[in-house]
């Protein structure tokens, strides 16, 4: 009894002791006083924010702009193989192959019509020149009968006054046929005539388009027009087109070869800090990849409207950053910080 009476005594007091102890130390903590060196200079407030190198100048690599002639009827094309990005080339280089499965169809259904108006061309022709044929042949008979009326009516110069009025309406009758006959031929011959030039029309349209869809599909392996590195297109979402992407007859892009000599940083800011920035102000900017490298730019385009980036809540404002110094190690893409200076106090505390 008198053993349990002495541990409760000894619990009680620790807990006490550390109860004591622990508000001491707790004052002491609450009673220290934090101190650094004032110092008097320039005194600058900024904003940082993190972005990616862009080219301000690119030069693009596109499909063949042919593609967008209505008569090839084709609203999109895939991209079946592309070079990595990054590669460089030269002028000429292959670069990217488009798919050509929809193209062989419209090829195909191109040679079906060719054929078609081919058929049509030969059949018009053999039956204009038949129709004349007959029509001619017409001709012929009709002079013969006005000839023959015409005999008939001086045969007929002693005969009765009846007789010689019937034998002058013959002829009359004759000579008005021929020549409603040989001006009928004539409306023949024009509507012959307007009948094969649609048909030529139609045939020389069908051949044009022949030539168009394989002049097309000749291209339809895509190469460099200058010297560069190819950096892939990129989408209003901010996706790449990479080899599967189908590309649009409005914009036929397929990659890009910026131009390394002048870069800018593109960034965001958020909402909160925007009032702060301004176009001209100064900016101290590093590349990630090379913490050793420094560089100095200047904001030249702040947005009006904010934006909401993708997985985001925050409203940002995108912003246009010009580099001033030329550096081979940069590349597009590469990410970035900026420590925009947007305000500067000299000889302060």
């Amino acid at each position: 009894m008198k053993r349990k009476a002495l541990i409760t005594i000894i619990v009680v007091a620790v807990v006490l002791a550390a109860l004591i102890l622990y508000s001491i130390l707790s004052g002491k903590e609450k009673s220290m006083i934090l101190e650094t060196e004032v110092q008097y200079g320039r005194f600058e407030i900024a904003v940082m924010v993190t972005g990616e190198l862009q080219a301000i100048r690119e030069t693009e690599i596109q499909a063949p702009a042919m593609l967008r002639s209505r008569s090839h009827r084709i609203r999109s094309v895939k991209i079946q193989s592309l070079i990595p990005e990054g590669t460089v080339v030269d002028s000429g280089d292959w670069v990217a192959t488009l798919d050509r499965s929809e193209a062989d169809n419209q090829l195909k259904d191109i040679l079906d019509m060719l054929e078609q108006e081919e058929s049509e061309y030969t059949r018009t022709k053999l039956d204009t020149t038949l129709q004349l044929r007959q029509l001619r042949d017409e001709l012929i008979n009709l002079r013969f009968n006005m000839e023959e009326a015409e005999i008939t009516l001086q045969q007929s110069r002693y005969e009765p006054p009846a007789t010689i009025r019937q034998a002058e309406i013959n002829l009359d009758k004759v000579t008005r046929a021929y020549e409603q006959a040989l001006h009928n031929y004539d409306i023949k011959v024009r509507q012959a005539k307007a009948a094969m030039r649609e048909a030529e029309i139609s045939l020389e349209r069908d051949r044009r388009s022949k030539v168009d869809m394989e002049e097309v599909m000749a291209n339809f392996d895509i190469r460099a027009p200058a010297a560069g590195m190819v950096i892939y297109k990129r989408e209003w979402d901010g996706t790449k087109r990479t080899a599967g992407t189908e590309i649009n007859t409005w914009d036929l892009t397929v990659a890009t070869l910026p131009d390394l000599s002048t870069m800018i940083s593109h960034t965001y800011v958020n909402e909160i800090d925007i009032s702060k920035v301004k176009i001209g102000q100064k900016v101290e900017i590093g590349v990630d990849a090379f913490p050793e490298r420094k560089y100095t730019g200047e904001v030249v385009e702040v947005a009006n409207i904010g934006e909401q980036l993708p997985n985001t809540d925050a409203k940002v404002f995108e912003i246009r950053i010009t580099i001033n110094e030329y550096d081979t190690i940069m590349r597009p893409s590469m990410t970035t910080s900026n420590r925009i200076i947007t305000s500067i106090h000299d000889s302060v505390l």
